[in-house]
């Protein structure tokens, strides 16, 4: 090992002596997906981290504390530099500047916890697509010099290291990464004909014949897609057949896994993507601008009729290196109205901190049935602390019939049957014109054995029979109504649309609190969901209930107009 190290100080020893550009070859293009909010925070001394406001004052956000636990890690991969650029101005570029250096100073002879293929990637990018701005006007603090000498020495480091990445889709992101490095400093990339045939086999190996992606999150499926879209730009006539077929496989799929306002499907640790993001990605790629409705779509299952749009995890987790991302979401659903999102799954609490992200992950959290409590799939104990999610469903069914101007999909999984006896079966259909869901929760047993389970389970606690709940979350800027009886829940839309949420009466319907996740907010938005609970007293218990708009359906104004006091 101290040879290696050895040797890895001597190639540094050597790149530092290489020569260096005095100014860019190359401008990449911001892509603008910052927040100006964070920024605003952010040039107010305000850093949000792990779910916890840090006053920073004047001091550097790398003074904040121990930067070895994965928000403080983060940091390395300058996410946050696009959000002082989306909010502009000589203050926001003087602060970046002063960060920006100081990390040069504690971190730039290759040290520290920022040094992993997947951050130098994702700082490179981020260095490379905000050149512009940080050389737009002159700043007090601007020291080109030194920032194109980091920059060449972190590319000259990532040509080395790229290999080490953990996966085929992080592969991706940093040959791409490399690419635009080397074409800023350069003008053109080096050995373009080696990274193309690296590209080739790491798209081999990351995504599928359906155009989908282990880790099943439509989030990372974007970034993925982004990353290789760039990399054929660059490339061009080297572009390999592999590389473009990939892209001409995920954009279809990208469509198909987007709701009707544009925003993506938000399971397994993705958000919904940064406004914009996807409709560009997918406007470079071309290609046809219908989504299919029927075949794998990584797993999901997708009803759109009109303005409204509904997706559901028929698949089993992620597995395998990808399970410590996965939720258990298993037959959850979402569903948007035009831009207003309805229902939802409470997201991703992976900026939020370790028990957010642990909260997020669990069934209780997701737009579906949960039994006595327990998640569909449990958290269990992986190398370097990580949380893989295990025991989840072993089958998992879907099928999909269109009749009479109804969309239907049923889908079923068994992650209760070894314990229960129980499974679990959904059956959810859209109307012709979009404007009512129906929906059926089945809790069965399927044969002898199952039945002696249930019987056992059902006279195991105090109260005969096996709790369940069936969840809707709902969207912070949905406001809920329950009716006297209690027997049916109004859900008023921004856009002025009202939804009515009722049941066949087997179960009890109530609402409760609950929370919206995504790493857009700076921090967890209360907001609430509608439970029907009841217990399974038979080997069959079965709830109807359905999602009728009322009135028209025609947009609205506040549907169409999208203002500054008008967040999506």
């Amino acid at each position: 090992m101290q040879r290696i190290w050895g040797l890895e100080r001597l190639r540094w020893r050597a790149d530092a002596r290489a020569p260096v550009p005095d100014a860019l070859a190359r401008l990449a293009e911001p892509d603008g997906f910052g927040d100006p909010a964070r920024g605003r925070d952010l040039l107010a001394g305000r850093h949000h981290r792990a779910g916890q406001l840090v006053e920073t004052g004047d001091r550097s956000i790398w003074a904040l504390g121990p930067d070895t636990d994965p928000q403080g890690a983060a940091l390395h991969r300058f996410g946050w530099i696009d959000d002082l650029s989306s909010l502009g101005g000589p203050v926001a570029r003087d602060l970046a500047w002063y960060w920006l250096l100081d990390w040069i100073d504690r971190y730039g002879d290759g040290r520290g916890p920022g040094w992993t293929p997947e951050a130098t990637a994702a700082r490179l990018s981020r260095w490379v697509a905000q050149a512009g701005w940080l050389s737009e006007t002159a700043s007090p603090r601007a020291d080109m010099p030194s920032f194109l000498r980091s920059l060449s020495l972190q590319s000259r480091w990532l040509a080395r290291h790229w290999p080490r990445a953990s996966g085929a889709p992080e592969r991706i992101a940093a040959l791409t990464a490399l690419l635009w490095a080397e074409t800023a400093l350069h003008g053109e990339p080096r050995q373009p004909t080696q990274r193309a045939a690296a590209l080739a086999r790491a798209v081999t190996e990351a995504v599928g014949p359906d155009g989908g992606i282990a880790s099943r999150a439509p989030e990372a499926l974007l970034d993925l897609f982004c990353a290789l879209g760039e990399a054929a730009a660059i490339l061009g006539p080297d572009t390999t057949p592999e590389h473009r077929d990939a892209i001409n496989r995920i954009a279809p799929l990208l469509r198909a896994l987007r709701h009707a306002d544009g925003g993506l499907a938000r399971f397994h640790g993705g958000g919904r993507g940064a406004p914009g993001r996807l409709d560009r990605a997918l406007a470079r790629a071309g290609g046809p601008g219908v989504p299919p409705l029927s075949g794998s779509c990584m797993g999901y299952a997708r009803l759109a009729v009109g303005r409204s749009t509904v997706l559901l995890d028929a698949a089993k987790p992620p597995s395998g290196p990808r399970a410590t991302g996965a939720h258990a979401s298993t037959l959850a659903f979402e569903m948007t109205c035009g831009r207003r999102p309805l229902i939802v799954n409470c997201g991703s609490g992976l900026h939020h901190g370790p028990d957010w992200r642990r909260a997020g992950r669990a069934t209780l959290s997701h737009s579906t049935l949960c039994l006595e409590g327990l998640s569909s799939a449990r958290l269990g104990r992986g190398a370097d602390g990580a949380e893989p999610l295990v025991e989840g469903p072993r089958e998992v069914l879907s099928h999909r019939t269109d009749a009479d101007g109804l969309q239907r999909i049923e889908a079923s999984h068994d992650a209760w049957r070894a314990g229960f006896g129980l499974t679990h079966d959904r059956r959810l259909g859209l109307d012709r014109d979009g404007g009512a869901l129906v929906g059926e929760d089945l809790l069965t047993t399927l044969g002898p054995a199952d039945e002696r389970a249930f019987d056992a389970a059902s006279h195991a606690g105090r109260d005969p029979g096996v709790s369940f709940v069936i969840r809707f979350h709902l969207h912070p800027d949905v406001v809920p109504e329950l009716d006297a009886q209690a027997t049916s829940a109004l859900l008023r839309l921004r856009s002025g649309e009202v939804w009515r949420l009722t049941h066949d009466g087997g179960a009890r319907l109530a609402l409760a609190p609950s929370v919206y996740l995504e790493k857009s907010r700076p921090r967890p938005v209360p907001t609430q969901q509608v439970v029907l609970s009841g217990r399974a007293m038979a080997y069959a218990t079965l709830v109807r209930w359905s999602l009728v708009r009322l009135g028209d359906g025609v947009p609205a104004p506040r549907d169409l107009w999208r203002g500054e006091d008008d967040p999506a």
